[in-house]
């Protein structure tokens, strides 16, 4: 069954995401610049709501918007917006570091997936990021340091993913099981189904994944 992931700015549109079918929240703040960390209010109450609904949900740990090369302070924040999260009980994390030379900041990311333990972990469209030619690297690592997924869009912000289709299939066949390639960013309702057929793809994430006027 597929999987449909509702990327979610606040808690306002939740309840009618899960109405419409949505099976998993990613839940961030601030999509204007791509998603930053949620308050502590907000991930209490959509724990709350989702968890009668049996609906998991991924918080989103990232400081700022910008790019993904993050200093000692930001690395600070996101460890204890981690920890805050994992105490509220969230289901998963988001989050994604790099270096300036575009490569994992594997530093980072190891104290971020030893605070993340028990919980499910997305690597998120930083993976975009990275240089095409070093993203089969990229996944062999974070597949072996325990991440669950990988949030792409098979290529630069702004491509169509249908024209990205290609590359997704690339790269799934690449993490072969090892961790799920979670395709998204124009994914909507009205393509999902051709998307996920194409990729023969388990899950899809994206803002407008389900009709919330249905």
């Amino acid at each position: 069954m597929l999987i449909k992931e509702f990327c979610a700015e606040n808690y306002t549109d939740i309840p009618a995401a899960i109405h419409a079918g949505a099976k998993r929240i990613e839940l961030c703040d601030n999509l204007a610049v791509g998603g930053t960390t949620p308050s502590t209010g907000v991930i209490e109450e959509v724990l709350s709501y989702a968890g009668e609904k049996n609906v998991p949900v991924m918080t989103m740990i990232r400081p700022r918007g910008g790019d993904f090369i993050y200093n000692d302070i930001e690395l600070k924040i996101m460890h204890t917006d981690l920890i805050e999260a994992k105490k509220i009980g969230t289901d998963g994390v988001v989050f994604g570091c790099l270096t300036p030379s575009g490569w994992l900041d594997e530093e980072a990311l190891e104290l971020l997936i030893d605070t993340a333990e028990g919980l499910q972990i997305t690597f998120h469209m930083a993976f975009d990021s990275i240089p095409a030619a070093r993203q089969f690297e990229a996944i062999d690592w974070l597949a072996e340091h325990g991440v669950d997924r990988i949030l792409t869009h098979g290529g630069a912000a702004g491509t169509n993913i249908l024209d990205n289709l290609p590359r997704l299939k690339e790269l799934t066949n690449y993490a072969a099981g090892r961790l799920l390639i979670l395709p998204g960013a124009g994914i909507t309702y009205e393509n999902v189904d051709q998307i996920v057929t194409e990729l023969d793809a388990k899950e899809a994430h994206g803002t407008k994944i389900v009709n919330l006027a249905e």
